[in-house]
């Protein structure tokens, strides 16, 4: 195995943008997922670095609620940077939507992992809309735990930092990572190791609410 050569904020931002330019980097705007929810998290060593971003989605053409995970580094125990694993969490997609109608049908649980969620939302709600009502009380068992995380990361890398929120630009294309302050504020976390250099200026914008066109194709 080829030893990591150690980071710097400019080779993780092309690493960034390289991702960005083929469509595999972080896009709240995709037209084919509803956004629920949102993380990503940062590993890093001195020698060795990953980032993975989870976009949490309803996707109703192929009707599922999926966990998309980004991964980035230069230890990844996967093939390449870009698009890691997809993953599927309800259980019961043929109760919650017996006809297909991408509509809640009422006074069934949400089985997600295993465990069944209460759902407050009356029959016919979008399937959109009863996802996202699950995230305030059950957003850790809908995100990735760190099994799942491993799949991509060693698990002896130190985690960095966590974030729930962050300023994603509206366009990717039109704003490469390169260019946003959220993404070079978190290449410089991921070269120096050290999380404090994370101090955003720009406002939050990932919840779901700031991306009305997303899910719409």
């Amino acid at each position: 195995m080829t030893t990591p050569t150690e980071p710097t904020t400019a080779s993780i931002l092309e690493q960034f943008d390289l991702c960005a330019d083929s469509a595999e980097f972080p896009d709240l705007q995709n037209g084919y997922y509803y956004p629920v929810d949102t993380r990503i998290h940062l590993f890093g060593d001195g020698t060795r670095w990953a980032m993975v971003a989870e976009l949490l989605g309803y996707n109703p053409r192929v009707g599922s609620l999926t966990d998309v995970l980004h991964c980035f580094g230069n230890c990844l125990t996967r093939d390449k940077p870009g698009f890691g694993d997809f993953l599927d969490r309800v259980d019961n997609m043929d109760d919650i939507d017996p006809d297909g109608d991408e509509v809640y049908a009422g006074e069934v649980p949400v089985v997600v992992r295993g465990t069944p969620l209460t759902v407050d939302a009356d029959a016919g709600a979008p399937l959109e809309d009863v996802f996202r009502g699950l995230v305030p009380a059950h957003r850790e068992l809908l995100l990735a735990d760190a099994a799942e995380l491993g799949s991509a990361v060693p698990s002896d890398l130190p985690v960095l930092l966590c974030l729930d929120e962050w300023n994603q630009p509206e366009h990717l294309g039109d704003v490469m990572p390169s260019g946003h302050e959220t993404f070079r504020l978190i290449a410089e976390v991921l070269s120096s190791g050290d999380p404090d250099r994370y101090r955003p200026t720009l406002p939050a914008n990932t919840h779901w609410s700031h991306w009305p066109d997303a899910g719409t194709l």
